[in-house]
């Protein structure tokens, strides 16, 4: 069976990966846990502007089932005041997490209720398109294929991307599922990579950590999307 599920483009960071990069800016990514029923996902991303030395800090809640933002589920954040070399921005998440106690208690977000994590692409791996491994936890295997595309150069480059997921359950049949927006372009950015894959506390949702590379005038930003997608 081949579901399709919308995509979510958000720009969330975790550290810098396996690939060596020209100055830009790298954020930091912080999981901000599941809902009790593991159907929503908060994180954040913060860090400091490249060029402007601005603290930044955003703040992100998913429905996970929908592969969507809540309402009202993106918070974005720049202190404009610079900060001095070595300070790495996390005052800025501090002053967001405080704002948005109300949305997060709202849905009744619980930060160590994390999930867990089956696969992550270690510094100095090589990335790969094509994945397959296995929780040995519930036995379920998972392949995954990355599929990309890029046109253009420079700062008018754009790529698109999207997964194909298979779940094998141990014992059963396996389950196709397409995430994310085979046919959407998004601009300024180089190519992806999959940086990590989260399994929910109630073991029915993957959440996908996608490494971006995008373009910037004095070589390249990382941030990150996700991916979410219910497979039973």
């Amino acid at each position: 069976m081949v579901r399709k599920l919308s995509g979510i483009c958000m720009s969330v960071v975790l550290a810098l990966s396996a690939v060596t990069l020209s100055a830009g800016d790298v954020a930091v990514f912080a999981s901000l846990g599941f809902s009790p029923d593991s159907r929503i996902f908060a994180f954040a991303q913060y860090g400091v502007q490249e060029e402007s030395l601005f603290p930044y800090a955003d703040l992100f809640v998913v429905d996970v089932p929908e592969n969507r933002f809540a309402p009202n589920g993106v918070i974005r954040s720049v202190r404009e005041q610079r900060v001095t070399p070595g300070f790495d921005g996390s005052a800025a998440l501090y002053h967001v997490l405080r704002d948005q106690h109300e949305l997060l208690q709202r849905h009744r977000l619980q930060h160590d209720h994390t999930g867990r994590i089956i696969y992550v692409l270690h510094d100095g791996d090589e990335p790969r398109s094509r994945l397959d491994f296995r929780d040995f936890e519930t036995g379920n295997r998972f392949q995954v294929e990355l599929k990309q595309s890029s046109r253009g150069s420079g700062e008018g480059v754009s790529s698109r991307f999207h997964l194909e997921l298979e779940v094998t359950p141990e014992g059963g049949s396996a389950r196709r599922h397409t995430v994310g927006l085979p046919q959407f372009d998004r601009e300024g950015v180089k190519r992806y990579r999959i940086q990590q894959a989260i399994l929910s506390p109630d073991e029915r949702s993957l959440v996908f950590v996608i490494e971006m590379e995008r373009y910037a005038e004095r070589g390249v930003d990382i941030r990150y999307m996700v991916e979410t997608v219910r497979f039973r």
